[in-house]
């Protein structure tokens, strides 16, 4: 009898509410780098409102989240480069947790956006994240349980992810080169997660 594998992607339609979270996960990565417990974190982003939302379920909801791709990172140096760091650096780190945490991601990054780098094939359309759905409902079927909404949302946010890492533009839908930062490349190779480095047209 052949053995029944849970889903990589069991959980990712959760990307749907969370996002990117360029601003949430430096300020949550800021008291992770001074030692602030998890749930002292939460306590202080909820009682001073950091993430200025409107309810407090959605804090701690979006609280948790930065919190789990941080503890994805592995890696304490990674977090504190996120405060640290320039903006460009610290959105590439936050990506690369957000790959850590979800396969999804991951794999969209490393055999989309990283195919087309080593292929030198720079266009891009929303048709690319389409096409990387309908192979992974023929593969996986939680992903082909997903609604078609579902789906679109997480295209959406995939469309945002790029544009806010600078991989595309608002008005032109050409992938551009990226240049990896240093700091992430040797972590990711320290890491042994040597197959990222294409997300970011790394390949040497």
């Amino acid at each position: 009898m052949a053995m029944i594998t849970e889903s990589p992607y069991k959980g990712a339609g959760s990307i749907t509410r969370e996002h990117f979270l360029f601003y949430e996960m430096r300020t949550t990565a800021r008291m992770m780098a001074d030692s602030y417990k998890d749930d002292e974190i939460v306590g202080k982003i909820v009682e001073e409102n950091l993430f200025q939302y409107p309810t407090e379920k959605t804090i701690k909801q979006t609280a948790r989240a930065c919190i789990r791709r941080l503890h994805a990172l592995n890696d304490d140096n990674l977090v504190s480069a996120i405060v640290r760091h320039d903006a460009i650096t610290a959105k590439q780190i936050c990506l690369y947790a957000m790959m850590k945490q979800y396969r999804l991601i991951w794999d969209f990054m490393t055999t989309v956006i990283g195919a087309k780098y080593r292929q030198q094939d720079y266009t891009f359309s929303r048709r690319d994240i389409n096409v990387f759905f309908m192979q992974l409902q023929e593969q996986d079927d939680v992903v082909a349980s997903w609604s078609e909404s579902t789906i679109k949302k997480i295209a959406s946010v995939i469309m945002r992810i790029l544009i806010e890492n600078e991989y595309i533009s608002y008005n032109d839908s050409r992938l551009q080169p990226v240049i990896i930062s240093c700091v992430l490349e040797n972590a990711i190779r320290l890491n042994g997660d040597d197959i990222a480095l294409s997300a970011w047209g790394c390949f040497s």
